[in-house]
């Protein structure tokens, strides 16, 4: 309620901005938005009856049925899973911003300008988070290895031992043994037995190779 009303008083302080219902719940909230028909909702994205993620919910609902109004869906916390969530099905007139911003009246401000003009605000700590995800994804532990501990983990793969390893690479099988081991190490494969390992790193060097790749 305290959040509520906070809103409320920093939205009623620009001159170009009416607030015209308040809602403390999910169905009054699409309840409130039916009867008044505003240009902007400005939601928790957890709220009752579960306090779980019925912003989101509620964002979807509204695309439904009012495709033009424009949506603010505020959080606590930097949970990059519901701003997708909420832009699953497009970013027209969507914002997701962090509660902190309701202590910034501009910024807040701005959010509600964009949206209703059918734009879209991410907060930029959602971005950052967003960012770093993307790019832990986008890193191979397979980058660590050298080229020649690739040809090994290549002959792993298509069910080679190490004397059949040595004999295609034309190195001896004390030198395959040792290529194997700073593979192993590098994937973080070094506390299993050496079966489990042998097929984690296959595994993993399958799930990283193009789909169109064959063997020779």
């Amino acid at each position: 309620m305290l959040m509520r009303e906070g809103i409320r008083g920093v939205l009623e302080t620009q001159e170009d901005f009416e607030v015209v219902g308040v809602a403390e719940d999910y169905d009054s909230l699409l309840s409130v938005a039916s009867e008044t028909g505003p240009d902007v909702v400005l939601t928790d994205v957890r709220m009752p009856p579960n306090q779980s993620d019925e912003g989101i919910r509620a964002a979807a609902a509204l695309r439904e049925t009012h495709p033009r109004l424009g949506v603010i869906v505020l959080s606590q916390y930097a949970e990059p899973e519901y701003a997708l969530a909420l832009l699953a099905d497009g970013s027209t007139g969507r914002a997701y911003l962090l509660k902190e911003r309701v202590s910034e009246p501009a910024q807040l401000a701005e959010a509600v300008r964009a949206v209703a003009a059918q734009g879209s605000v991410i907060d930029p700590k959602i971005v950052d988070v967003l960012v770093t995800a993307r790019t832990k994804q986008r890193s191979s532990p397979l980058e660590a290895l050298t080229a020649r501990e690739l040809e090994v983990l290549g002959e792993i793969a298509q069910g080679k031992n190490n004397a059949a390893i040595a004999g295609s690479l034309f190195l001896t099988e004390r030198a395959v043994e040792k290529h194997i081991n700073a593979l192993f190490s590098k994937l973080n494969l070094t506390d299993e037995p050496d079966v489990n390992r042998r097929v984690k790193a296959v595994l993993l060097y399958l799930g990283e190779r193009p789909a169109s790749a064959g063997w020779s």
